[in-house]
């Protein structure tokens, strides 16, 4: 099995004798390893979703997905988020430091309690690849549960034995031949840690246990196996998800469940059922973007709403029904404070402040957009924004306001947001 780690737009091409040796941006992989991302590459094209581009016969551009891809050969392709600039710094040095910015946008996206995921943790696995990371992050969960101690549950069996227990099947034992009649059909509940829960985490144990290379991950998953060997595994994992129960009995489940949704789940941009999919785990870096700006924004104004994929507007009416929606990334509701309210939209670019000629970056189509916003849902009497990801030097500092024509005091605000210092990020 072959691992390799790139960042996002980076090319994928196949091995031959001689080619370079793999880096950040260019990686060189098996022949059926590249066969396979190609037929990925066609079934995502036809759900709409870019995840990789071909430039060439021999080569595949990456886009803006970040994640991890196993492929039947065994080959695992690691992708970082393209966030550090190279500027001399060395490849471990940038793999270590966008592997914990990744992390930390999952496990925002994933709602986990702030807790598990605070800097002790995040510095314990930061050296390790993204699905070394999910899987200790599953092990240390489980361990906890199996500390506190795993639920249990009532289940209905329904089996002939030599003596009566539960509730004995009348019609099934008058139909009995004499031969058999001192054999009792009954059905009685058994109390068992055979529940949905436990068969989801237990399927994931033994994915876990064939798919991990780290020595502790490994040794902690044996322990755990041995410890939950009676739990069978899931036959129906889909079912099974939709039957995990919440509450306060329960309450000691929450913090595993979206770690075993990843590792079973199989986070792709599309459904690919029934195709091979290893642990690939794909995430669209945009999303991941907003759902992170909007997290803090939430933890830096506690006294505003902030809501996100805010759709209460739309451009036009036909046959009487309301469609084309607007729907900014994320919408400041500030009316409590008899305060206006703010339209943001958060945009995984590059921008560059010195670049004054080329409009920094700016594209038309996101300019009419905040335009949009601010007529339907503002009046044009507030403001709204754009964020960009901070680059040092060259979109550190927020941009002079671009003012709408014919309006009193509407403008659009383009602002940076570091992700190194997220607490920092205030735009009131």
């Amino acid at each position: 099995m072959s691992d390799f780690t790139v960042r996002e737009y980076a090319f994928i091409s196949i091995a031959y004798e001689g080619c370079p040796e793999s880096s950040l941006g260019h990686a060189y992989i098996p022949e059926k390893a590249f066969e396979h991302l190609c037929e990925l590459s066609a079934s995502f094209s036809k759900h709409g979703a870019k995840v990789f581009e071909l430039a060439g016969r021999r080569k595949l551009k990456l886009d803006q997905y970040v994640g991890v891809i196993e492929t039947p050969c065994g080959t695992r392709i690691e992708i970082l988020p393209k966030h550090m600039e190279l500027n001399g710094t060395s490849d471990q040095e940038i793999i270590l430091e966008e592997r914990k910015l990744l992390q930390k946008m999952l496990s925002v996206c994933l709602h986990l309690p702030y807790r598990e995921v605070g800097a002790a943790s995040l510095n314990r696995f930061k050296n390790q690849p993204l699905h070394e990371w999910i899987i200790s992050q599953f092990l240390a969960s489980f361990e906890r549960l199996v500390q506190r101690g795993l639920r249990f549950d009532y289940n209905r069996v329904q089996e002939e034995q030599k003596f009566l227990r539960g509730q004995l099947q009348h019609v099934k034992y008058m139909r009995q031949p004499p031969a058999k009649k001192h054999i009792f059909p009954i059905e009685h509940d058994v109390y068992e840690v055979n529940r949905a829960e436990n068969r989801l985490i237990r399927t994931a144990l033994e994915i876990v246990c064939k798919k991990t290379k780290n020595a502790s991950n490994w040794k902690l998953a044996q322990e755990l196996r041995l410890m939950t060997s009676e739990i069978p595994r899931s036959q129906k994992i889909q079912q099974d998800f939709r039957q995990w129960q919440s509450g306060r009995l329960l309450a000691f489940y929450e913090e595993i469940k979206p770690w075993t949704e990843l590792i079973l789940g199989e986070y792709m941009p599309v459904s690919t059922s029934g195709d091979w999919r290893g642990m690939s785990l794909l995430f669209p870096m945009e999303k991941l973007f907003e759902h992170f700006v909007a997290y803090h924004l939430r933890r830096n104004l506690p006294e505003y709403k902030v809501k996100t994929q805010h759709a209460t507007e739309h451009i036009c009416e036909h046959r009487q029904s309301k469609i084309f929606k607007l729907k900014p990334d994320i919408f400041i509701d500030r009316s409590q404070a008899n305060v206006k309210n703010i339209v943001m939209d958060t945009k995984w670019k590059l921008i560059d402040q010195n670049d004054r000629a080329g409009r920094y970056g700016l594209k038309d189509s996101d300019i009419q957009q905040m335009f949009a916003y601010s007529h339907y849902y503002l009046e044009h009497k507030s403001e709204v924004i754009l964020v960009y990801p901070y680059r040092k030097g060259k979109f550190d500092h927020p941009l002079d306001d671009f003012l709408f024509r014919d309006t009193m005091v509407a403008k659009l605000r383009v602002v940076p947001f570091n992700l190194d210092k997220p607490q920092d990020f205030k735009i009131i």
